[in-house]
């Protein structure tokens, strides 16, 4: 098994920087903005973008953490440990991920968030797209396009969670 380390953490920090700016470009009421992180390291990365977003614009955004494993077509888990601060209904929601791959995690954040209320609109924002969609799922904002092979795998890791900032790829072969 080979790992390579393809996103080092000032790169990271670069990456989340863009989508921030990329967010308060593309939104004209960010009052209205709720961001919603999709467990467990987007998450952090929401966090991440809620603490750029103070120092920049001076507004506190609203962070939750959508737990998708109970709205998952291929693992059923009856416990949904989903906490969101506040009624997303009319809200303009974006979720968070730390990478984008078939599009099935989305499909299941997007399933909790409508069993939560009726957002305004629902874009995405991912650290990484790696390709290989299953469904028709796009990101709408992106800090890292990075092409991978199916049997590759792109781990993301943050420091609240595992200790360091990173995207590593990992190749079986």
């Amino acid at each position: 098994m080979k790992t390579k380390e393809i996103v080092d953490d000032v790169t990271m920090k670069r990456a989340i920087t863009r989508i921030t700016y990329e967010i308060i470009e593309r939104n004209k009421n960010l009052d209205n903005l709720v961001l919603a992180g999709i467990k467990t390291r987007g998450v952090y990365i929401a966090k991440r973008i809620q603490e750029r977003l103070k120092q920049l614009e001076g507004l506190d955004i609203p962070v939750g953490a959508l737990d998708t494993k109970p709205f998952r077509d291929d693992v059923k888990v009856e416990e949904d440990t989903t906490d969101m601060p506040v009624d997303i209904n009319g809200r303009d929601i974006i979720l968070v991920d730390d990478v984008l791959y078939t599009g099935r995690t989305i499909r299941a954040a997007i399933d909790n968030l409508v069993s939560l209320g009726r957002p305004g609109r629902v874009s995405l924002a991912v650290l990484v797209d790696r390709g290989h969609r299953e469904l028709p799922i796009r990101a709408d904002y992106v800090g890292k396009n990075i092409p991978t092979s199916s049997v590759e795998e792109i781990v993301v890791e943050v420091a609240e969670h595992d200790g360091q900032d990173r995207v590593i790829i990992v190749d079986p072969s």
